[in-house]
């Protein structure tokens, strides 16, 4: 199956990971899962500082790599929330809670371009030690380290 996701992934932690992970497990063995990951110009609208893209596509590559999934993929490029999303020919679209309202809208404008619409995959936001959710605002807070456990 193909499937596509996307996100800033900066830093890359444990909600990213089960988002990345779940991605994976539905495009299954010869699947194929396109990753967009923000812009630098389209990142820089976070409330925290954001690493470059290179930076942050090599992260994310090292971490695929090391995983050894058994479907292919491609890291690309998201300077907007839909990215291709709205012309490429794909069957899922994973997101989180967060983000399942843009998956929402996503399939809405291509059906009005005449396109199939995706079926959507929306997976729990994964919670830290303290029961509030993991984010990379809270990381760099350094409140939580990238697995979700408090830092004291």
């Amino acid at each position: 199956m193909n499937v596509m996701v996307g996100g800033t992934f900066d830093p890359l932690h444990i909600g990213h990971k089960t988002l990345l992970k779940r991605s994976f497990e539905i495009a299954g063995d010869g699947g194929f899962v396109t990753i967009g990951l923000t812009s630098d110009n389209f990142a820089s609208r976070k409330s925290h500082p954001v690493r470059p893209y290179e930076v942050r596509r090599d992260e994310l590559i090292a971490w695929i790599e090391s995983m050894e999934f058994p479907a292919g993929y491609l890291v690309e490029c998201l300077a907007d929330r839909f990215g291709s999303a709205l012309n490429q020919e794909f069957e899922a679209l994973v997101v989180s809670e967060e983000t399942f309202p843009v998956a929402e809208e996503i399939n809405s404008l291509r059906q009005e371009k005449g396109r199939s619409k995706v079926d959507i995959y929306q997976i729990r936001c994964i919670m830290a030690d303290d029961g509030k959710i993991v984010s990379s605002t809270r990381i760099y807070r350094k409140e939580i380290d990238q697995e979700g456990h408090l830092i004291r």
